[in-house]
């Protein structure tokens, strides 16, 4: 069975996880602490970084983009990119969207600094970085708004790498509950949907010891 090497509030492996998952693909999680750069992890990959998928005979891909355009090349039902240039054109460029803009904007300022400090024992989070994630995240989520008033998904009209990509981060930010969802209903209403997919399901189960999620994190009318 594949393994899939992750750490539960990386955005970059909840995107792989749901990739997966929307292409029923069976596997098993293992959580991973790269800062302890173990030598067996590090020979699958030595960048040290998560996800790594490891497929039933033993070939190793790192690289959340890697993993998933690998999936949609050799799984292509459902198509997770689009059938046609233009749309994986569009659809590629939301995910660095959000894996880069949104990341380096929100993700880092919210997640990094509240969650992750407190996990890796770094100390108290940086306040005027907490204070920029609040403050950029309406613009993110005005845009998710904005598409969606246009579109049926973020990237089209088909479920997408786009939607899981956005849908990544912000499950993780909403799982430390600082996500505004009350100022922005067209956001909400298409996280909403996410949520409802089965392939979502087992994200809104994850509890880190220590670390339980907010009430509504689970709850897919919030």
């Amino acid at each position: 069975m594949r393994l899939l090497y992750h750490f539960w509030m990386s955005p970059d492996c909840r995107k792989v996880r749901i990739a997966l998952l929307e292409k029923k693909l069976d596997f098993e999680l293992r959580a991973e602490n790269v800062w302890e750069r173990r030598e067996e992890f590090l020979a699958l990959n030595p960048a040290g970084e998560v996800p790594v998928l490891v497929e039933s005979d033993g070939t190793a891909l790192s690289g959340a983009d890697a993993i998933c355009e690998f999936l949609d090349e050799v799984h292509p039902d459902p198509p997770l990119l689009g059938r046609q240039a233009l749309q994986r054109a569009e659809v590629r460029r939301l995910i660095h969207w959000f894996d880069n803009k949104f990341n380096t904007e929100v993700t880092e300022n919210l997640v990094g600094e509240k969650m992750m400090r407190r996990l890796l024992g770094r100390g108290a989070p940086d306040s005027a970085a907490v204070r920029a994630g609040h403050a950029n995240i309406h613009t993110h989520l005005d845009y998710i708004g904005y598409l969606t008033e246009r579109r049926t998904w973020l990237g089209g009209g088909n479920f997408s790498l786009a939607d899981i990509a956005a849908a990544a981060h912000l499950s993780a930010i909403d799982y430390q509950g600082d996500v505004p969802w009350k100022e922005h209903e067209e956001a909400k209403d298409w996280y909403a949907r996410v949520k409802s997919r089965p392939s979502f399901r087992t994200l809104l189960e994850d509890n880190i010891p220590g670390v339980p999620p907010q009430e509504h994190y689970a709850n897919l009318d919030f």
